[in-house]
């Protein structure tokens, strides 16, 4: 059976979103696979696939906007902006902070914002994506790329974690978002936890595991488990979105 149609996947921790695709390639038999943007091995949540025929959608699909929830550590900074990286510098964090202050310095991030992307991040330079490049000691640093924060809000405050739910535009870097906001502060931060709840139109309520992948494989059920193009036109919840 030929498979065509978009995967929404509940990316694992620890696994890179290439891991997942290589994973997914292998499992369904077939090469044809985009996506519509990746996470971090630290990161879980919405993982668009595109499969098939449906990877013509790919593009339009990516321009959608995202939502996460996670955690950021106060009073460290690491070579990644995140706890994957070695760690850079480690300073206090303020005794006085509060949910209200942190709250106060979190709303100047809203709005359009232009973000330098993270040296360790997939942006190429001469077809070389960075990362690769810094892993040899190779740092090059991007222009800054226009984005935009439409809210970014403070969830937790158990010192030096904050807890936050934040709703942003295409191309955002929330590691990097975690930096600035540390380097605010003055006491540095890194990016702790993430967690994608939606990626354009598409939200957990779509999303499938690993696993269930894998028992609709051996069950010949895999079509059951794919958005197909029809669909997305029909459904009221995903139809005008792709117009």
């Amino acid at each position: 059976m030929e498979l065509n149609g978009v995967l929404v996947i509940d990316k694992p921790l620890g696994m890179t979103s290439f891991q997942v695709i290589k994973l997914t390639r292998r499992l369904l038999n077939i090469k044809k696979i985009g996506h519509t943007g990746t996470l971090d091995p630290l990161a879980t949540g919405i993982l668009t696939l595109c499969i098939g025929k449906a990877t013509k959608l790919s593009e339009k699909l990516m321009m959608g906007h995202k939502r996460y929830d996670g955690l950021i550590q106060l009073g460290m900074e690491t070579t990644t902006y995140d706890k994957e990286g070695d760690i850079v510098s480690e300073q206090p964090v303020p005794a006085n902070l509060t949910m209200q202050s942190l709250q106060q310095l979190a709303d100047t991030f809203t709005g359009r914002l232009f973000q330098v992307p993270p040296v360790f991040s997939a942006v190429k330079h001469k077809g070389q994506p960075l990362y690769k490049l810094a892993r040899k000691g190779i740092f090059i640093q991007k222009n800054a790329r226009e984005i935009e924060i439409f809210s970014f809000v403070v969830t937790s405050w158990e010192p030096p974690v904050m807890g936050f739910s934040l709703h942003c535009s295409k191309g955002t870097y929330v590691r990097t978002l975690a930096h600035d906001f540390g380097q605010k502060l003055g006491c540095g931060a890194c990016l702790a936890r993430l967690h994608r709840t939606q990626n354009g139109i598409f939200h957990m309520g779509h999303a499938v595991s690993m696993d269930d992948i894998r028992k609709a494989v051996s069950a010949n059920t895999m079509d059951g488990l794919l958005i197909s193009q029809e669909l997305l036109d029909i459904t009221p919840e995903l139809s005008g979105q792709l117009s």
